[in-house]
């Protein structure tokens, strides 16, 4: 049995989804942003239930102990990353001061960081097997989204494309995480 339940993810998901389109019709005066992160969050509780549902129960064999710590140490920073990005994009719109506009828009990176720690402890305390699924997980997802990011900035340069800078590098490190989870269930299933 798994540590929680992917159907139960995805039900959330949708629920979550759900209330995004309800808010569309019957709340129009909503502003846009929130409607935008309930879409977010309504879609990565889907992906994520769905990628669970895919990896094989043997892959994720951490003692009880280490997803406890993992746990306390990933999910908070989290959630202080999710307030500040939505307090900083709201701030943003109203501080004009460059030295301030620079803080309030760097507030996010400190929880980001604090959650690579955690996953960095996780691996690194994990069992033999289950380091090397992370680490070729990391690896695969890491090189895919660089030679993707390297070629659109070939594209860029020779004028075919164009995508502003600020959109490419915010980017960058949830398509890393998208690519990992989906490599994660594709290396798993090889060692089951």
């Amino acid at each position: 049995m798994t540590r929680f339940s992917p159907r139960l993810f995805i039900a959330a998901g949708a629920a979550v989804l759900a209330s995004a389109v309800a808010i569309g019709f019957f709340a129009p005066h909503v502003p846009d942003f929130v409607r935008g992160m309930l879409y977010g969050v309504g879609v990565a509780l889907v992906f994520g239930g769905v990628l669970r549902s895919q990896m094989p129960d043997a892959c994720d064999a951490s003692t009880p102990a280490l997803r406890r710590r993992y746990m306390r140490e990933f999910v908070p920073p989290m959630v202080g990353y999710v307030a500040t990005i939505m307090g900083s994009v709201w701030l943003l719109k109203s501080v004009t001061d460059p030295a301030l506009r620079a803080l309030v828009a760097l507030a996010p990176v400190p929880f980001i960081a604090l959650a690579m720690r955690a996953v960095v402890r996780y691996i690194r305390d994990t069992d033999e097997l289950q380091r090397r699924i992370e680490v070729e997980a990391v690896s695969f997802a890491t090189a895919l989204v660089s030679l993707g990011y390297f070629t659109a900035g070939l594209l860029q340069a020779a004028k075919v494309i164009d995508v502003p800078s600020a959109v490419a590098m915010i980017w960058v490190f949830p398509l890393i995480c998208l690519v990992y989870g989906v490599a994660k269930v594709v290396i798993s299933r090889r060692y089951a």
